[in-house]
């Protein structure tokens, strides 16, 4: 009989290998949820000592549906599908993993950026329907020395400032607090937005920050600037964006994430041919997967051995610790 139940609530890959042979090591039974609501994933937590979820919604409900319950683990950094708040009334602590692709991340920004700016997208899709027009879309920029805004300099933030340096692209951030990093100009966020080239999106999705590229921020834009977003959905109003792109107000977008997952296709901003749009794929790669699914569990198994995890991000649980 096995010692603990886990219940892993949604995962984008075939199989579940990695997280089986991972919670082996404590004798922890893995139970795959067959469909994501709240019904079915409230039915499948009674009993289980530990949730692992990437994008299903781990509602309060889910959460307490166990009073066994000792960790919540999210295969991935953001925590916008986890009521966090629940999980700390329970003293559950949650964890994450925050550093496993910001390398991929970085450079799927980056190569959005070139993708923008040189129009590849574009005149691919016209050369696939066969027309071959160098003339067909608009002015071509140099790049080099344009600004690039980076809204967000945490760990991916900084990576994408430093490829963007090393390429001859200037680069603007806002300011936080004292922090400050060779190459870059800091300024307020209107200012950012009103100087920048490419704008490009790397925080958290929060209720301060939900909906923070909307009809005023689009307004600021040089009409020739782009929106790259890599980040979390919810930062922008694709209704105001698809809005902007029509009158004007700026030249295209690359969004790598959407609200909701997958967007409806055929309406715009997404059917708009100045806009690049990729299947949340930027943490993709074979290296990040395999560090994800395997520190996710490791994260788990720390937590059912009576240990406390490093990647804890609901830290309070333990201050009278």
């Amino acid at each position: 009989m096995a010692n603990f139940r886990v219940l892993i609530t949604d995962h984008p890959w075939p199989d579940l290998d990695v997280e089986r042979d991972g919670l082996s090591a404590v004798g922890a039974e893995l139970l795959d949820a067959p469909a994501q609501d709240e019904a079915t994933l409230v039915e499948l937590a009674r009993g289980v000592d530990a949730i692992i979820t990437t994008w299903a919604s781990t509602t309060a409900a889910v959460i307490n549906a166990s009073a066994r319950l000792q960790v919540v683990s999210r295969m991935g950094i953001g925590l916008d599908n986890i009521d966090v708040s629940a999980c700390s009334a329970r003293g559950v602590p949650v964890t994450n993993v925050p550093s496993y692709c910001e390398s991929e991340v970085a450079e799927h920004a980056l190569a959005l950026l070139f993708a923008l700016g040189r129009q590849v997208a574009f005149h691919h899709a016209l050369t696939k329907s066969g027309e071959y027009d160098l003339q067909a879309g608009p002015p071509l920029s140099r790049l080099q020395g344009q600004t690039v805004g980076v809204i967000g300099l945490g760990n991916i933030g900084r990576r994408l400032a430093e490829k963007c340096l090393a390429v001859g692209f200037h680069v603007l951030a806002v300011r936080r607090g004292d922090l400050r990093a060779p190459g870059i100009e800091y300024a307020d966020f209107d200012e950012v937005m009103r100087r920048s080239d490419y704008i490009s999106l790397h925080t958290p999705l929060t209720a301060e920050t939900e909906g923070m590229i909307g009809r005023r921020q689009f307004a600021q834009m040089k009409p020739t600037a782009f929106l790259i977003n890599t980040a979390r959905g919810g930062l922008v109003d694709h209704d105001a964006l698809a809005a902007a792109l029509a009158d004007g107000e700026l030249a295209g977008a690359a969004l790598d994430v959407q609200t909701p997952e997958p967007p409806d296709l055929s309406r715009p901003p997404y059917n708009d041919a100045r806009v690049i749009v990729t299947p949340h794929i930027a943490f993709v790669s074979q290296q990040s997967l395999h560090e994800l699914r395997r520190r996710a569990v490791e994260n788990v198994c720390i937590v059912l051995r009576g240990k406390r995890p490093a990647d804890v991000v609901n830290r309070e649980i333990f201050a009278a610790d």
